[in-house]
């Protein structure tokens, strides 16, 4: 990550977007907050500690938390009662994330505090900034939060590195918490009232992974409609279903979208001016317009979901200094974005099914147009790419598994104090492994897609299917005798992931509509 180099994102609590979540998360943008966030943060700040002084009883800042929230603390204690939050609550386990996921939470949970309404005292904020722009990321482990209140685990081990404390990587070593801070030239803190709390009571792992999630399933759209336009080449397929006037007779908008999107992939396609085409091609041909545009409405609605989330003030209390009061409720809560979350794995998997059914199309000499039998001219001898198939089969059952919902599945916690909870980081870590596999399923179609491209020739592609073939070549040979095909998977599966053939096949065409 080249920190510092790029441009910066302006965290006002109010314009964060996906986009601007994933360049500071994936690409090291640095952040700067906003002047009118910083006065916002010091009024509430101020409020807070008169607050205090004039003796108000208030939740997690002179009473303990949870079940013991009836538990008032003296004077004495408020301040060390912060860091032993920060303690008590680092009780996950695991592997560490990836430091983008958390790189993510960092940026999401700045931009909650800048909103006013959180009352830490600006050098919290001050100090988070300058872990990212600096490159200190703590080292956050992927088990133990059930996202209410918020994501408490994995943001306590995030919140133990600004005070001197747990792990971090720096400059790609991992050191402890003081050792990197120092390094990077950043100060420790000591929280004071309300501060460690403030740090951490929110869904912001779950929101900044699900960013992410949500800005890649994006790209991973688009790769499945590219791919989708390559089969539709080489089977010679009915291009009647991608009629606009059919699409907007129903008036789904993504499915008017995938249709124009594929049209224009094959613009130029002699492959789809063959004689014997089929009067109605079989499902898997015809409705990807249905099936993909349908994801892509629901990402639509997951994507306003998290940007709501990423603008709102997810905490618990909220203090209002204009109207000099504060107010306990549930916005930690992680519902919205579990929900959006598992809607969107479920949909990742869906396209997933209908890429390994087209994949089929192409192997099976009895679907595939005059096509050789899993596509080798040695059928018998060789193989082909008939284990290929299997290899999608097992990633899709897998990805099925992981479907099932996982904002259902509330355990209560605190003594049933906390007794709805939202496992909505769950649906954020199944949701990685789902798109993970799904870029598998994909990339093992183009590999199909690409070989029957070779019988099919002199023919030429589309404008933008020939793009994609050219990247698909750069990786993976033709395929003339049998061969180990794992790395060939694997590499283009890394070319998908890169955006390398996304951004080939758009140089060309013009950018794929969302």
């Amino acid at each position: 990550m080249n920190f510092l180099r790029a441009t910066p994102v302006v965290l006002d609590g109010n314009h964060l977007s996906i986009a601007d979540v994933f360049r500071v998360a994936r690409h090291g943008h640095p952040v700067e907050l906003a002047p009118e966030a910083e006065a916002q943060i010091a009024r509430c700040r101020a409020f807070v500690d008169w607050a205090i002084s004039d003796g108000r009883v208030m939740y997690g800042i002179n009473t303990g938390i949870g079940e013991l929230s009836e538990v008032v603390l003296s004077p004495e204690q408020i301040r060390s009662f912060q860091r032993y939050i920060i303690y008590s609550h680092s009780a996950g386990c695991g592997t560490p994330l990836a430091a983008e996921v958390v790189r993510a939470a960092i940026c999401s949970r700045i931009n909650v505090l800048a909103r006013g309404h959180s009352g830490p005292r600006l050098a919290i904020v001050r100090t988070l900034i300058d872990m990212l722009n600096k490159g200190v990321t703590p080292v956050v482990y992927d088990k133990g939060s059930v996202g209410a209140c918020g994501d408490l685990s994995p943001m306590s081990q995030m919140a133990l590195v600004l005070i001197g404390e747990g792990e971090a990587y720096f400059q790609g070593q991992r050191m402890p918490g003081k050792d990197a801070m120092t390094a990077a030239g950043v100060p420790i803190v000591e929280f004071e009232a309300r501060d460690g709390l403030a740090t951490i009571n929110g869904s912001n792992m779950t929101a900044g992974w699900g960013a992410i999630e949500l800005y890649e399933s994006d790209q991973y759209y688009k790769c499945a409609e590219i791919a989708a336009a390559l089969a539709l080449e080489v089977l010679n397929a009915n291009m009647a279903a991608y009629d606009e006037r059919i699409h907007k007779a129903r008036g789904y908008p993504s499915a008017i979208t995938c249709a124009h999107n594929i049209r224009r992939l094959v613009d130029g396609s002699q492959m789809l001016q063959q004689p014997g085409k089929k009067i109605q091609d079989a499902y898997s041909m015809r409705s990807t317009p249905q099936v993909v545009g349908s994801a892509k409405d629901a990402w639509h609605w997951a994507v306003r979901m998290f940007e709501i989330e990423l603008n709102g003030v997810g905490d618990n209390p909220l203090f209002f200094p204009d109207d000099r009061t504060y107010l306990t409720g549930a916005n930690f809560q992680g519902t919205p974005l579990g929900v959006a979350l598992d809607l969107l794995g479920s949909c990742v998997t869906m396209v997933a099914v209908l890429s390994e059914r087209r994949t089929n199309r192409l192997l099976n000499r009895n679907l595939s147009m005059g096509l050789p039998a899993f596509l080798t001219k040695g059928a018998g001898m060789f193989s082909g790419l008939m284990l290929t198939q299997y290899t999608q089969g097992m990633l899709i059952c897998e990805d099925r598994i992981l479907s099932a919902p996982a904002s259902t599945g509330s355990i209560p916690a605190a003594a049933d104090q906390e007794d709805f909870v939202a496992m909505s980081f769950t649906s954020a870590l199944k949701t990685r492994q789902i798109l993970d596999n799904a870029w598998y399923v994909i990339a093992i179609e183009l590999i199909a897609g690409a070989q029957a491209v070779e019988f099919r020739q002199p023919l030429a592609l589309g404008t933008g299917t020939d793009a994609a073939y050219r990247v698909i070549r750069r990786h993976v040979a033709p395929l003339v005798e049998d061969r180990p095909m794992q790395e060939d998977i694997n590499r283009l599966t890394a070319s998908l992931r890169s955006g390398e053939l996304l951004d080939a096949v758009e140089n060309v065409v013009g950018p794929l509509c969302s």
